[in-house]
């Protein structure tokens, strides 16, 4: 990396910066999931290098603006972790993860967090956000006892939601929805599932699907958008029937 970065190095490569490189970061980690999702061992090595690679060029970066080096990143996060762990690196014990957890988040307010939900970042996915924020907030108490509640609370929000609807309220039509969602998000904690995993893998289904009625036309000759409805039914559940 450094090569590269230097006067004999790639023209490209030397006029990136922090933000110019962000975008590659995020577009290798969803590479790395999309391995994964598809158990693909030998993609996930690849895509793991990748993303090893742009957190080099990014500590590269920082090194050459005289901040810290990649040998500095390594020595935080092994510090970080040692701390965290006491119950692995020093002497306390902790029989559960919720154990482990809960003096997770104290240790984190001793090394300087205000909030149980600092370090969820903003730009986080929403689903994923509105997870990991609940997720927080239940390991100090505040959350419902039973599923049987969220259910209550869904169909609560779902009711106002229509209500909302029908006054053709649109500010109001928003802020339901999003408390639809977010109700629907506790539900997943509830059922031990991980909303953004679950929507990704409905995504995916429905790519699989879609992908299939649009090969079926093109062999028959027609093109989609002289399909009506019902075609495009029979298409879809011919394509449930091969993409279960």
């Amino acid at each position: 990396m450094a090569t590269l970065r230097s006067e004999q190095g790639c023209p490209w490569d030397k006029e990136q910066t922090h933000r110019s490189i962000v975008p590659y970061l995020m577009e290798e980690v969803y590479e790395i999931i999309e391995a994964i999702d598809e158990g693909n061992p030998s993609k996930l090595k690849e895509e793991l290098g990748d993303v090893l690679f742009q957190l080099v060029f990014f500590a590269q970066i920082s090194s050459e603006m005289g901040h810290f080096s990649i040998y500095d990143v390594v020595e935080v996060i092994c510090k970080k972790m040692i701390f965290r762990h006491p119950h692995v690196f020093g002497d306390a014990t902790f029989e559960t993860s919720d154990e482990v957890l809960r003096q997770w988040q104290q240790r984190k307010r001793e090394e300087g967090r205000d909030s149980l939900l600092s370090g969820v970042p903003v730009s986080a996915p929403s689903l994923l956000r509105a997870y990991r924020i609940q997720q927080r907030a239940s390991r100090v108490g505040f959350d419902w006892q039973k599923a049987d509640e969220v259910f209550d609370k869904f169909a609560e929000e779902l009711g106002e939601f229509k209500k909302a609807l029908s006054d053709k309220d649109t500010d109001a039509v928003e802020d339901e929805l999003g408390d639809l969602l977010f109700t629907l998000v506790n539900l997943s904690r509830f059922v031990k599932v991980n909303p953004e995993n679950a929507l990704r893998r409905t995504i995916n289904k429905f790519q699989r699907r879609f992908e299939h009625i649009e090969e079926t036309a093109r062999q028959q000759g027609i093109d989609l958008s002289d399909m009506n409805l019902d075609q495009m039914d029979r298409l879809w559940n011919e394509a449930k029937l091969r993409h279960p």
